[in-house]
């Protein structure tokens, strides 16, 4: 039986970690699968089938450590020479397959020379990620030649890449994201919702609290719309970085009533049942997630203009708008007032994923 590894950051909520979750469990009885996480503790954990291993290389969450502790860590995966030490101990000749399942630091650890088969796999507009970081770009243009294959999970995200790494001649595949439809399903049954109110129409953005969701900003679009008398509630499920700051610009502008915070959950697909429309005001994406999640529940959805389109194809229940304050304004506006498209959404399979999955693993 095949040895594979799976790298991740952690396995706390995240779209990326619930594709892995999900990849992984499909397989277990297909290879011998660990995944190995840089960071312990992740709420996903617990859900990964008893036949996977899990491995971290700290047990605890990033944010649990102090800030020298932060540094030291960062410094053991940008310097090659640490870097590799951890690569030999923990991976280097253990797997037949090793893939590297998000960009960044578990990416350039997994990037040391092997005689396994080696992937890594790309979530996201690497143009967007890489903007302002000229030393994490080189970091990972060199990380990406070690690699055989990259697997990008929208075209978008592939032309971005040979945009940023127009010398980088590694084998290139899209690969959709995989969902479990029928887990999705039954989870969002889970529990009845109460903290979601219907006196006023709604809408739910599950995410982190980072620049990329742009949640800043669209406190400043519910604010000016409230501001026009344009009533409307939004919540947020999710936890992050820049969480206070949202919360003090909610109590700023005077919205605690409209603009609501959820915390993080770990179900949230009966949150998603329970809304309205289903928001997602990105400054950039990958291929989502949460918008395949959202579609097998059949939900009006508002994303704006992204590499996150590509999940809409052929779905007549999604708007996209311009990625800026106009755009989401005028998007908000139009779901509040528009009739309810309420045609059934015809299921999609995931059955042409699994077999590319396999296709690429029996390689």
């Amino acid at each position: 039986m095949k040895k594979i590894v799976f790298g991740i950051t952690s396995l706390r909520p995240g779209g990326a970690e619930r594709v892995l979750i999900d990849i992984a469990n499909q397989f277990q009885n297909d290879y011998e699968i660990t995944v190995f996480a840089l960071y312990g503790d992740g709420e996903f954990e617990k859900q990964l089938s008893d036949k996977i291993h899990f491995q971290s290389l700290y047990p605890h969450t990033y944010d649990s450590y102090s800030k020298w502790k932060k540094i030291w860590i960062s410094f053991q995966l940008v310097v090659p020479v640490l870097r590799n030490r951890i690569y030999k101990k923990h991976i280097k000749n253990q797997y037949d397959i090793e893939i590297a399942f998000l960009e960044g630091p578990i990416t350039w650890l997994m990037s040391g020379k092997d005689r396994a088969k080696k992937y890594a796999w790309i979530h996201n507009d690497l143009v967007c990620v890489y903007e302002k970081e000229s030393m994490k770009k080189k970091l990972s243009e060199t990380a990406y030649q070690q690699y055989q294959k990259l697997i990008f999970v929208s075209q978008d995200n592939l032309e971005k890449f040979q945009q940023l790494f127009p010398e980088n001649h590694v084998s290139k595949q899209v690969i959709y994201n995989y969902i479990d439809e029928k887990q999705v399903k039954e989870k969002a049954e889970a529990f009845s919702v109460t903290e979601i109110q219907n006196d006023l129409p709604n809408f739910l953005q599950v995410s982190r609290f980072t620049e990329q969701k742009a949640i800043l900003r669209l406190v400043d679009v519910h604010h000016q719309l409230i501001q026009k008398n344009i009533m409307h509630r939004i919540y947020i499920i999710g936890d992050g970085p820049l969480q206070e700051q949202v919360r003090e610009k909610i109590k700023q502008y005077g919205v605690e009533d409209t603009f609501v915070l959820l915390g993080q959950k770990e179900n949230p697909y009966p949150y998603m049942k329970k809304a309205d429309t289903f928001l997602l005001a990105s400054y950039y994406e990958g291929y989502p997630m949460v918008l395949l999640e959202a579609k097998v529940l059949g939900k009006d959805i508002l994303i704006t203009e992204s590499a996150a389109k590509e999940v809409l194809i052929g779905y007549d229940k999604g708007m996209i708008v311009e990625n800026t304050e106009e755009g989401i304004s005028y998007g908000i506006e139009t779901m509040i007032h528009r009739e309810k498209n309420l045609k059934e959404q015809s299921s999609f399979s995931n059955e042409s994923i699994l077999e590319e999955l396999k296709e690429l693993l029996g390689e």
